[in-house]
């Protein structure tokens, strides 16, 4: 599982990078915690060293703006590891957009068109399928920064 962290944090810190690049100062970082239940049924956050099938992670992606003009035209884009599955509700803002290849995003819950029967009919997509999720907040103030979050499931391999 250390390798998705890797892999994840790696896709979120190039979001930061691009913008560099341009001389705008984005920074992004990613934080994960496996959510544990109490008894009493309140949920506290742990570190996500190791996970097993059935564990839930809640990812925080925060992006920070470090200079003192507004960045315009921000995105944040949230990979969904293979082997897990995102938690339907999860996403904040909710207003999160999904997506199954990370090129068409839409409103959650994603639809397709399938045929069934003859006739062209849509259908939800499953949770499992979901693979980005993408955040629009916009303009970022300078000094400021955003938090993005979603949990996902691990599963079975």
């Amino acid at each position: 599982m250390k390798q998705i962290y890797r892999g994840i944090l790696a896709l979120v810190l190039a979001c930061g990078a691009a913008y560099a690049q341009d001389k705008q100062p984005l920074e992004s970082t990613l934080e994960q915690h496996r959510v544990v239940k109490a008894g009493d049924g309140t949920e506290k956050l742990e570190p996500a060293a190791a996970v097993k099938p059935g564990d839930v992670i809640e990812y925080d992606a925060i992006y920070r703006n470090t200079g003192h003009a507004p960045l315009s035209g921000v995105t944040a884009t949230l990979p969904i590891p293979s082997n897990t599955e995102f938690v339907a509700g999860s996403a904040k803002p909710s207003n999160a957009k999904a997506s199954v290849d990370g090129r068409a995003f839409a409103d959650m819950p994603l639809v397709r068109k399938v045929v069934r029967d003859g006739r062209s009919i849509e259908e939800q997509v499953p949770v499992r399928e979901y693979r980005y999720l993408r955040w629009y907040p916009g303009e970022l103030g300078g000094d400021k920064s955003v938090k993005f979050s979603a949990r996902v499931r691990v599963l079975e391999k």
